[in-house]
């Protein structure tokens, strides 16, 4: 039996129409980093290569001259992955040591990391290493208000690149304090940042875990809450500042200081996706199981789907607290917490919610 291939890092660029990725993605591909690189777009002349472009490789693929292929979605992107993975896998093209998909502007980036996490092949040759949301300061908080496509990809976002800050009319730092309550967990970066900064995340290019702490961002999302709680109280609970539809998607976070029985967490994973279903958006986190403390679980998933967890070879650091970070769409997070602590062990579920799990596991308040 042959080993098992490293899994190659796949990082989603995302953003709505106008917010700047053709820029970006054309400066990112003169970056020496990007060397031995696919990325995968809709359609070549959308992107204006022209001034990278050596040759054709293959129908629907080309070499740029930073050294790394460009080739087309053909249809469906499951098959263009599988498609690359064989011309690789053959010696018909260079081993890649990366991917780069664009979405296009009215896209919801979820159904695609779903597509990718769900397949089984792909997802034991490809590691999902980031998403990248690209907005645009100028016409960002209007985007946010009229298109849910455009509030779902900053939510789901690692990263966050802002352009156009520095034209008439931007709305830089509403739009900035705007992101960090949508999306605390995300770093904000401006458009000139380096290759390795927008599209690094949680696996290097070795496929290995790399930067877990900066991927996950809980603190940044406990931070968050705490602000938000603190808010409420002094305030009287009226956010007059937070958009009713962001006010709709919430990012919080789930800890444990002691190790988690593995049963439980598998029930608790299994509960979780069979109620939520769509509404969770994304899933990050770095378990402690009973059975093997000292080796954490990293896990991530988006809405039906939770990847196969990834076993490390030990903790980043010196605290061995769990950490899990959701973000759900028009979920209860009050009853995901409840939920949590039940399984933990901690004070039960309060009666009404007990019985209507009993009677219906799938009756999670914001359940499909």
């Amino acid at each position: 039996m042959t080993e098992r291939p490293q899994p190659i890092p796949l990082t989603v660029l995302t953003g709505f129409l106008g917010a700047g990725k053709t820029t970006l993605l054309n400066r990112l591909l003169k970056d020496p980093a990007l060397a031995d690189t696919v990325v995968i777009v809709n359609e070549f002349g959308e992107v204006g290569l022209d001034h990278l472009l050596i040759e054709t490789v293959d129908e629907g693929m080309i070499l740029l001259g930073a050294g790394c292929l460009c080739c087309t979605v053909r249809g469906d992107l499951i098959a263009t992955l599988e498609d690359l993975l064989r011309k690789r896998d053959n010696g018909r093209i260079t081993p890649f040591r990366r991917v780069v998909i664009e979405t296009t502007g009215l896209a919801d980036p979820a159904p695609i990391l779903h597509a990718i996490l769900y397949h089984p092949y792909l997802a034991m040759r490809f590691a999902l290493q980031s998403v990248v949301t690209v907005i645009d300061a100028v016409n960002g908080m209007g985007t946010l208000d009229a298109h849910p496509e455009a509030l779902r990809q900053a939510a789901v976002a690692d990263r966050i690149v802002l352009t156009k800050a520095e034209l008439p009319g931007a709305q830089a730092e509403a739009l900035r304090e705007r992101l960090a309550r949508l999306n605390p967990a995300a770093g904000l970066l401006g458009p000139d940042a380096p290759a390795e900064s927008v599209l690094g995340g949680l696996f290097g290019m070795d496929g290995k875990v790399a930067d877990l702490p900066g991927w996950l961002g809980a603190e940044a999302v406990a931070a968050a809450e705490h602000h938000h709680h603190d808010h409420g109280h002094h305030h009287g609970h009226h956010h007059h500042d937070v958009n009713r539809h962001d006010a709709a998607i919430r990012s919080f976070s789930l800890v444990s200081d002691a190790p988690v029985p593995r049963a439980a967490f598998e029930m608790f994973l299994d509960l979780l996706r069979s109620g939520q279903g769509p509404n969770l958006l994304r899933l990050k986190g770095l378990v402690g199981l009973a059975d093997a403390p000292e080796r954490p679980v990293v896990v991530h998933g988006v809405q039906h789907v939770v990847h196969a967890p990834v076993t490390l070879d030990g903790w980043p650091g010196p605290d061995r607290t769990s950490r899990l970070v959701l973000i759900l769409r028009d979920g209860d997070p009050a009853f995901v917490r409840r939920l949590w602590d039940a399984f933990l062990g901690r004070p039960a579920l309060d009666a009404p919610d007990a019985a209507a799990l009993t009677a219906n596991p799938l009756a999670i308040p914001g359940g499909a």
